[in-house]
């Protein structure tokens, strides 16, 4: 390839792409009926040990230094989204509940029907029922709710297997299944 067409041709993909590298966060978007269901930010491992306990964080799988990173920049994309205040309803696990807390984006609220049902599917219909009767309630042009649980709990409800700290973003249309609109990865 001559040198002058590959000049050319690097100038010419500089001038296209540049723009796009150096462009603001998205705009926000309506947040109106939002839904943000969320798997709790990074946990290492999987599952719990056995005979953990909801009221004793030490014996639970939780958060490390990065999955704390990692819930504070959700936070952080979520208000570039727009989303500054919403109702913040989490699982009563220790991982949710700190994941909530440091997207800080209001008080959090214990909400059991989030809580997992990892090793116990007997509890998933229950659970999925509640929720989807809860997701139903939700008025179309309301404050944006986060809700932040675990895998099985989104996959369940949305059959997206959400990677740790991903958030589905769904829209209130008073029904149990509200409409999926996108999804945020944050690294």
């Amino acid at each position: 390839m001559p040198t002058v067409f590959r000049r050319t041709l690097l100038a010419l993909s500089a001038a296209v792409l540049l723009p796009v590298l150096t462009a603001a966060p998205a705009a926000a978007m309506e947040t109106a009926g939002l839904v943000v269901l969320m798997r709790h930010a990074e946990a290492p491992g999987t599952g719990d040990p056995p005979d953990f306990k909801l009221d004793d964080c030490a014996t639970q799988r939780n958060l490390g230094d990065g999955g704390r990173a990692q819930a504070a920049r959700i936070g952080e994309r979520l208000r570039q989204l727009g989303v500054d205040q919403a109702q913040v309803l989490s699982s009563q696990w220790c991982r949710c509940l700190e994941t909530a807390r440091l997207l800080d984006l209001g008080p959090v609220k214990e909400m059991p029907a989030l809580n997992s049902f990892f090793g116990r599917q007997e509890e998933e219909k229950d659970r999925t029922t509640q929720l989807r009767q809860f997701l139903a309630d939700l008025p179309r042009d309301g404050k944006p709710v986060v809700l932040v649980t675990h895998q099985v709990t989104v996959t369940a409800l949305t059959g997206i297997f959400p990677a740790s700290g991903e958030a589905v973003l769904l829209r209130a249309n008073g029904t149990p299944n509200p409409e999926q609109i996108d999804r945020v990865r944050v690294p």
